[in-house]
């Protein structure tokens, strides 16, 4: 019985199947966590989303921005990007399940077992592991709720820039949802730069990685996330654990098994069509 978190899928089953070959992976005792993104960009996103909605409670699952995009599309909001492989998804006679058990799934997840958090772009250095699961918890329940496409009316934008507890209404979800989604480099109070996409030295002034800070995250808990592919899965921090490595982009497929935080890759040739994130 072994546990092993994912890095960004991005619509690739192909890499994905020999990944698990690697692993020697057990549907019948193993649990695979996904750190979000499992579709778009790459060729097979409606084969990606079904493999994965297959494996029922052998899966756990955040929401990344990706998915966020196409769980909006597909009711009405936001628009459809040349570089989008989303149709398929949105067209499939089973686009309804799928769509309904991923808009279900949470934005952080957190196992004492492993003393672990996941989310898809990390937690910010203003907030607390205990923080992070209740701001999530408030954007699940109205992705629950009869408000979800209130939500998705307004999720595009990078405004508000910085955490403020005094945030209300869909204003505030917008914020955890960057955060969660979306945060690559910040500040020491945490304002968000969500322009910068690229690689650490890349920074703006007074802007750094948000891993690079003092965090509120109690020592020796491991914090998985996927989203920034520049790093190639290089952090420098033993429990930091960046696990996209650009498969899309031709990189590579990242696993890391919890259990003793052994890395498993695969290489890939699948390249994508451009690398602008939302």
């Amino acid at each position: 019985m072994a546990t092993y978190a994912i890095g960004d899928l991005q619509g690739c089953l192909t890499p994905l199947l020999t990944l698990l070959e690697t692993i020697e992976f057990q549907p019948e005792q193993d649990t695979l966590w996904f750190a979000g993104d499992l579709i778009n960009r790459g060729p097979e996103s409606l084969a990606t989303l079904r493999f994965i909605h297959g494996l029922g409670d052998n899966a756990k699952v955040v929401l990344g921005n990706h998915d966020l995009h196409l769980l909006a599309l597909a009711r009405g909001f936001g628009r459809l990007k040349r570089s989008d492989t989303l149709k398929e998804i949105l067209a499939a006679p089973d686009r309804d399940q799928l769509l309904d058990w991923l808009q279900a799934q949470p934005l952080c997840h957190f196992d004492n077992n492993f003393n672990a958090v996941m989310t898809h772009a990390g937690i910010p250095p203003c907030w607390s592991i205990e923080d992070a699961l209740r701001y999530s918890r408030e954007v699940e329940t109205v992705l629950q709720s009869d408000q979800a496409d209130d939500f998705f009316a307004i999720m595009y934008g990078n405004k508000p820039e910085k955490w403020d507890e005094s945030l209300t209404g869909m204003t505030r979800l917008r914020a955890i949802v960057n955060y969660l989604t979306r945060m690559r480099f910040c500040t020491d109070k945490g304002k968000l730069d969500l322009k910068s996409k690229e690689g650490p030295a890349t920074a703006q002034k007074n802007y750094a990685p948000w891993f690079t800070y003092p965090s509120k995250t109690p020592d020796g808990t491991h914090i998985i996330f996927g989203h920034w592919a520049a790093l190639e899965g290089k952090v420098h921090y033993p429990n930091i654990h960046a696990l996209d490595t650009g498969c899309v982009w031709g990189g590579s497929l990242t696993a890391i098994r919890l259990d003793d935080w052994q890395l498993f890759s695969t290489p890939c040739s699948i390249k994508g069509p451009s690398n602008n994130d939302l």
